[in-house]
């Protein structure tokens, strides 16, 4: 018998002072069986770090065609494609070719950066590409706030994030990795 998905709601208050986004979000997280609450909570900082009235999960993991989370227009096409990990090239090229925008968010430490260096040579082509890294000691934090029902305020200023709940206060400071802000 297959496992089945376990069910998170999150109540979100999203304060992003960088963008002038200021809205709550009520949201509903199937956490796939094989899924950790780092991965999950991480797809909650993402959607807090690009949300938008469109913004929305997909099935993830479940599904190889679609990313973790993504925009669509009224017509759609995919304005912004945002996967969680260390997608292969393949992946990122169909993803690039397919989307407007491609975020990739990164989080596994160590393995990331190996991640990053294989890859990055094959990156120049994709104008439309952004990776960004959430250090492996932030990301076990953030996976400390799960619950199964959440009320989470996500706070961005300058591109430092906030992420909080009733009792504790995680400052996360995601790196740009591609491209690169030099």
């Amino acid at each position: 018998m297959a496992l089945k998905a376990t069910i998170f709601r999150a109540n979100i208050a999203i304060a992003d002072m960088d963008r002038h986004y200021y809205q709550d979000h009520t949201l509903t997280i199937a956490r796939h069986p094989s899924e950790t609450d780092e991965r999950m909570m991480l797809r909650i900082l993402s959607f807090g770090l690009f949300a938008h009235e469109r913004l929305e999960f997909t099935k993830g993991l479940s599904t190889d065609n679609e990313p973790d989370l993504w925009q669509k227009s009224l017509t759609g096409d995919i304005e912004h494609w945002i996967d969680l990990g260390q997608p292969d090239d393949k992946r990122i090229r169909i993803a690039c070719g397919r989307a407007q925008k491609v975020t990739i968010v990164c989080y596994s430490g160590n393995s990331a950066a190996i991640w990053f260096k294989k890859l990055n040579g094959a990156l120049s082509r994709f104008n439309n590409l952004q990776i960004i890294n959430v250090d492996h000691p932030s990301s076990q934090e953030i996976a400390r706030l799960a619950e199964r029902k959440m009320t989470l305020q996500i706070a961005i200023d300058d591109g430092l994030l906030s992420i909080s709940n009733e009792q504790k206060i995680l400052n996360v400071s995601p790196q740009q990795w591609y491209p690169s802000n030099h």
